[in-house]
């Protein structure tokens, strides 16, 4: 599990830019988490080929699924005239490597860091809207690749390599947008609910049939 999101604070800073630590941060954890997934791919926990054989689609799925959800917060919100920057936490980090060896592969829960929002008089409704950006570009990138998935594997003789890589890009994504959207704090749901719970229904309903409820 990937636990993060948007933190709104109080106050107001004049940095705009992705500053040097900022880009480091996203650069560390979506590294250590890369890894980290590899370990859960893979059925072998210590197999080398199976790790190296997961290594890159666990690259290309953490990639588009936690870069593009932290930018989208940090984007959102600097749309409403706010500070925001991500921050790595760097035992949340250590954590998610060491839970897949720990557990042989059966459990992990990865809290890389999440995007620090300053803001001064940050309504519910925008709040609403800064946390529901990330969970949303997930599902949206998430529907591509599940698309391209069928595309793939109706239209074209793609390597199955390729095949796999679709689909479990399109998973995690549909996986991250449903863990954050559990109305729990400090998760996002938690602020897109108390925005607008019909909102919140919406994204969130349909992730828990294809989880739990789907055959």
């Amino acid at each position: 599990m990937i636990a993060e999101g948007s933190l709104v604070m109080e106050g107001q800073l004049e940095h705009k830019g992705m500053g040097k630590k900022e880009r480091n941060d996203l650069l560390i954890s979506w590294f250590t988490i890369s890894i980290a997934f590899a370990f859960v791919l893979g059925p072998g926990l210590l197999n080398a080929v199976d790790f190296l054989y997961f290594l890159p689609i666990s690259f290309v799925a953490v990639g588009t699924a936690f870069i593009f959800h932290e930018l989208a917060h940090r984007q959102v919100a600097r749309k409403f005239g706010c500070y925001a920057e991500f921050r790595a936490w760097t035992w949340g980090l250590v954590l998610s490597v060491a839970l897949p060896i720990i557990t042989f592969g059966r459990f992990m829960f990865a809290a890389p860091g999440a995007v620090y929002i300053y803001g001064e008089n940050i309504t519910r409704k925008q709040n609403g809207i800064i946390s529901l950006a990330g969970p949303a570009t997930n599902i949206v990138i998430g529907l591509v690749f599940l698309a391209l998935w069928f595309y793939a594997r109706v239209s074209m003789d793609l390597d199955p390599y390729i095949v796999e890589l679709l689909v479990t890009v399109a998973q995690i994504n549909f996986f991250l947008a449903f863990f954050n959207l559990i109305p729990v704090p400090p998760l996002d749901g938690s602020k897109v609910i108390a925005w607008n719970a019909a909102v919140w229904a919406v994204a969130f309903f349909p992730l828990f049939y294809v989880f739990f409820l789907m055959p």
